[in-house]
C-alpha cells in the first residue's frame, strides 16, 4: 500500500495545488506540509483529514488515506438499503418521480445505472438485453453499438462529451474501472465531426431518433456536495431535459393524460433482472 506521505503529494500533484498553497487551505504551514511529503513528519488523524478536505479528495479515498497511516476510516459506508439512507433514498425518488414526464436516472460513480424513471424508457428501447442487463453501465448503453448509438443523430459530437466527462471524472477520482471505461469508450467514438447548425454552443444536445420524433435534450448532474456517507457522495442523478418545446410536447404526449407514474422508481442492482425496455 501508498504511504500516507506519498499519497498526500500524489493528490495535491494532481489538483495542481502548490504546497504554500495547500498550507494556508489547511491552516498549516509550508514547512510541515513538506516535511509531511517528505516522510520527515507523520501526520495526525486529524491534519489527515484536514489536507484531504483541503484537495477535495473524495471520502472514500480519505479513508483510505487514513487506513495507509494507521487509523481508523472517519466516513462510514452505508448499504444502499440501509435505514441511514432512507431519507436520501425518499429524496431522490421524490425528485425522479417529478422530473416526469423527462427521463432521468441515479448512477453510481463509475456510471453504473442504479436507479430511473419510467421515462427513461424512450431512450433506451431498441437496446440489446445485454446492455440492459445489471450493472448497466450509462455510458457504454449510450455509446454502444448495441445501445442508443445508432439512434443518436449527432453521434460524433455527444460522444465525444460523454467521453471527456469520463476521462474527467478519472482525473478526479481515479479508479482502474473508470480509466479501462473511458478506454473502451475511446475506442466507440466517431472521428469528430463540425458542429451541427442547432448546436446549442453552451451544451451540447442529445439528438435522439425515436419512433415518433427527434428529440433534442440536454442534461444536467446533480450531486450531494456535502455527504459525509461514502454510498450517497458518489451518487450522481443525471437528468435530461427538453432543448426545445416539440421535444417536451412529445415528451408530454408519449406520457399521456393520465401516466400512472410509480411512486417507487425502477431501481437496478445485481439482485434484480429487470430493466428499463
Amino acid at each position: 500500500m501508498e504511504t500516507v506521505n506519498r499519497a498526500l503529494r500524489t493528490w495535491r500533484t494532481r489538483r495542481r495545488v502548490s504546497q504554500l498553497e495547500l498550507a494556508a487551505r489547511a491552516g498549516t504551514t509550508q514547512r510541515h506540509v513538506s516535511f509531511i511529503e517528505s516522510g520527515r513528519s507523520t501526520p495526525g488523524r486529524s491534519m489527515i483529514i484536514r489536507l484531504a478536505e483541503s484537495l477535495s479528495v473524495p471520502i472514500r479515498e480519505r479513508n483510505e488515506l487514513l487506513l495507509a497511516a494507521g487509523f481508523a476510516p472517519a466516513y462510514p459506508e452505508s448499504a444502499p438499503d440501509s435505514p441511514t439512507l432512507a431519507p436520501a433514498r425518499q429524496a431522490l425518488e421524490r425528485i425522479l418521480h417529478g422530473h416526469m414526464p423527462y427521463p432521468a436516472v441515479i448512477v453510481d460513480r463509475h456510471g453504473d445505472l442504479l436507479t430511473a424513471n419510467p421515462a427513461f424508457r424512450v431512450i433506451t428501447q431498441g437496446a440489446a438485453p445485454h446492455l440492459l442487463t445489471p450493472p448497466i453501465n450509462l455510458p457504454r448503453l449510450l455509446l454502444h453499438p448495441d445501445g442508443v448509438a445508432p439512434r443518436i443523430i449527432n453521434l460524433p459530437e455527444w460522444s465525444r462529451h460523454i467521453l471527456e466527462a469520463v476521462r474527467a471524472e478519472s482525473a478526479r477520482n481515479p479508479t482502474p474501472r473508470l480509466l479501462r471505461l473511458a478506454d473502451e469508450l475511446a475506442t466507440l467514438v466517431p472521428p469528430p465531426a463540425p458542429p451541427a447548425p442547432s448546436y446549442l454552443g453552451l451544451a451540447v444536445p442529445l439528438e435522439l431518433r425515436t419512433a415518433h420524433r427527434t428529440l433534442r435534450l440536454i442534461t444536467t448532474l446533480t450531486h450531494f456536495g456535502t455527504a459525509t456517507d461514502v454510498t450517497l457522495a458518489e451518487l450522481r442523478l443525471e437528468a435530461f431535459l427538453p432543448a426545445d418545446d416539440v421535444t417536451a410536447a412529445t415528451l408530454f404526449a408519449l406520457a399521456g393524460p393520465d401516466p400512472g407514474y410509480p411512486h417507487q422508481p425502477v431501481v437496478h442492482s445485481p439482485e434484480h433482472d429487470q430493466a428499463p425496455t
